[in-house]
């Protein structure tokens, strides 16, 4: 039988309106501002982690992108917009300013000389994956209270609950 956590403010402020709104289901709560609060502390571990490899989150997640494709490390911006889910004007500002930084570069698509792909630079492959390595520690941190079980029915959980939204 394993003890029952001490209560955290999430459990502070369901029990304050619990207390002024008896007439409401706080449960929602429960969950959804604890997600939202470790949210928080999973944001400042990416910009931690991004940061010591000099790069921005937007552009963490497009050279990211660009290196789960695999080698060649090359997508094109439409492959990259499904990715990143941004619209095609922000698309195209991120891929100028990655190749202005020297992390990726543009060159026409061999198959059809009308298209564009974009390919990543050895310096954006070494700046992603330091901040991959960074951030695998950090995210670690914050489950480490957690056993390998708990984490996986977690997963799992977040997981059922994401479905309709992906």
């Amino acid at each position: 039988m394993t003890a029952e956590p001490p209560a955290d403010e999430v459990d502070r402020i369901v029990d304050a309106w619990q207390r002024e709104r008896p007439d409401l289901d706080f449960a929602p709560l429960q969950v959804l501002s604890r997600v939202a609060r470790l949210s928080r502390h999973l944001e400042r571990a990416r910009r931690a982690a991004f940061a010591a490899s000099n790069l921005e989150p937007w552009e963490f997640d497009v050279l990211a992108a660009l290196r789960r494709a695999g080698s060649p490390y090359t997508l094109s911006p439409k492959a990259l917009l499904q990715q990143t889910l941004v619209s095609s004007g922000t698309m195209t500002n991120r891929i100028d300013r990655l190749v202005e930084r020297r992390l990726v570069l543009r060159h026409t698509d061999p198959h059809d000389g009308r298209g564009v792909l974009v390919a990543m630079t050895p310096e954006g492959r070494e700046r992603v994956d330091a901040a991959i390595s960074t951030l695998l520690v950090g995210e670690a941190e914050l489950l480490a209270r957690l056993s390998t079980a708990d984490r996986e029915r977690l997963s799992g959980l977040l997981r059922r609950l994401s479905l309709d939204f992906d």
